[in-house]
C-alpha cells in the first residue's frame, strides 16, 4: 500500500489539535509500517471563509474530488454565526456529501469496557453496547426542494422545507445495511414514520421489497423514529445496525453517541457508491463539533479522530489489521485509565490533547514492538 491520496481538512476550532495527533500516527505507520500516504491538507470552514471568502473553495472541492479519501476535523464557530448561509462554516461540509455523492453515513456507537461507567445510563444497559446507525446522507429534508421562506402578506410568512427521497436512493443505502449487517449479528431495524409521513411509508416499503427478494437471511424490523429514540435509552443492546433517513439519523446518532459517554469517542464514516474500479469516494470526520470554548486549551479528546482515521484504514484501503491495531491501542490507552477532560470521572488522570495522543502512539509501539 502506497501513494494513497488523502485531503486532510482540519477545519475549526478542535478540529486543527485533534487532526495534528492523526498526522502523528500516520508519520509513525509511515516509519514503522512501511505506509505511505500522499498527504494535502487545505482550509474549510470559517478559516477558509476568513481567509478564502467561502468555507470551502472550488480548488478544495477539486482536490477532495482527486483524493482517495478525505480526512475531516469540526467546523463552526460563534463568529461566523451571522455569514451569510451558502458560505457558512456547515455549507462546506454539506457540499463534500453531495459532490463526493456520499450517501451512506456509517456512525458506529461502541462501549468501551473502560468506559462503561462514563454513560448517563445504568451499567447493566450499555456495557458491551456496539451498535451501527447507517444514515442517508445526501438527500431527505436537508436537501429537498423546494426550501425557503416567502411573504404570504404584510403580518404573515412561510418557510418551507421539502422531505423527499426517490427509490434508488432508498435502495442503495438500504443494500448497504443489509450487506454490513451480514457482516455483524444479521439484523437491520429500519427507522421511518409510515404512520405520519407519506416518504415513510415509501420508505418501508422500499426496504421491505429488497429484504423479501434480496436479504431474506437477514433479519429485518421496522420501527417508528420516535419509538427508537426511546428504544435507545430504555434497551439499546435490542439493535445491531439502524438504518435511517437524513434527519432522523442525525438525531437518533447524537443518542446513541451519548449512550456511549461522550460524542468525543466517536467516529464516522461517509461513503459513496461503488464506481467500476471498485473504489468509492469517502469522508471520514468525528462526531463531536469544533468545541470553540475548549479549542486552544489542550482539552480536546482525539480518539474519535484518530478512529476515524482507523476506519479510513479499513473502508478506503481494505488495511484491516492496521485499523485494528489503532483500535486495540485506543483501548489499551483507556485501560491504563488515561482520560481526556470529557470522559474523566474525577478519579482518572487527565491528560491533554497531545498526551493521549502520544499514548496512543506508545501502545502503539508495546503492541507491534517498534
Amino acid at each position: 500500500m502506497s501513494n494513497k491520496k488523502i485531503l486532510v481538512l482540519p477545519g475549526d476550532g478542535i478540529g486543527n489539535e485533534v487532526m495534528y495527533e492523526v498526522l502523528n500516527i500516520i508519520d509513525w505507520l509511515s516509519k514503522t509500517r512501511s505506509i505511505s500516504f500522499d498527504i494535502s491538507e487545505r482550509l474549510v470552514g470559517g478559516t477558509a471563509y476568513d481567509k478564502e471568502g467561502d468555507s470551502i473553495s472550488d480548488k478544495t472541492m477539486q482536490e477532495a474530488l482527486e483524493s482517495d479519501a478525505v480526512l475531516f476535523g469540526a467546523v463552526g464557530g460563534p463568529q461566523w454565526e451571522n455569514v451569510e448561509r451558502e458560505k457558512r462554516p456547515e455549507a462546506a461540509l454539506l457540499r463534500l456529501r453531495k459532490e463526493l455523492d456520499l450517501f451512506a453515513n456509517l456512525r458506529p456507537a461502541v462501549v468501551f469496557d473502560a468506559l462503561a461507567e462514563s454513560s448517563p445510563l445504568k451499567l447493566k444497559i450499555v456495557k458491551g453496547l456496539d451498535i451501527l446507525i447507517i444514515r442517508e446522507l445526501t438527500s431527505g429534508v436537508y436537501f429537498g426542494q423546494p426550501r425557503g421562506v416567502s411573504q404570504i402578506d404584510d403580518n404573515e410568512e412561510k418557510a418551507v422545507d421539502t422531505q423527499s427521497y426517490t427509490t434508488s436512493e432508498v435502495s442503495r443505502i438500504t443494500r448497504v445495511a443489509f450487506d454490513l449487517a451480514r457482516l455483524r449479528n444479521n439484523k437491520v431495524t429500519s427507522v421511518e414514520k409510515s404512520n405520519v409521513m407519506e416518504t415513510g411509508m415509501f420508505w418501508k416499503n422500499i426496504v421491505s421489497n429488497l429484504h423479501l427478494n434480496q436479504f431474506q437471511d437477514v433479519e429485518l424490523h421496522h420501527m417508528l423514529a420516535d419509538n427508537c429514540a426511546m428504544q435507545l435509552v430504555r434497551n439499546p443492546k435490542q439493535f445491531d445496525v439502524i438504518l435511517t433517513d437524513n434527519l432522523f439519523g442525525d438525531l437518533l446518532s447524537d443518542i446513541a453517541a451519548m449512550l456511549t459517554g461522550s460524542l468525543g469517542m466517536l467516529p464516522s464514516a461517509s461513503l459513496g457508491p461503488l464506481t467500476e474500479s471498485g473504489s468509492r469516494s469517502a469522508m471520514y470526520e468525528p462526531v463531536h463539533g469544533s468545541a470553540p470554548d475548549i479549542a486552544g486549551q489542550g482539552k480536546a479528546n482525539p480518539l474519535a479522530m484518530i478512529m476515524s482515521f482507523a476506519m479510513m484504514l479499513k473502508y478506503s484501503f481494505n488495511m484491516v489489521e492496521d485499523s485494528n491495531l489503532i483500535e486495540k491501542a485506543v483501548q489499551s490507552v483507556l485501560s491504563l485509565g488515561l482520560r481526556t477532560h470529557d470522559i474523566s470521572d474525577g478519579t482518572n488522570k487527565v491528560v491533554s490533547t497531545h498526551e493521549m495522543g502520544k499514548a496512543v502512539i506508545d501502545e502503539l509501539k508495546k503492541i507491534t514492538g517498534n
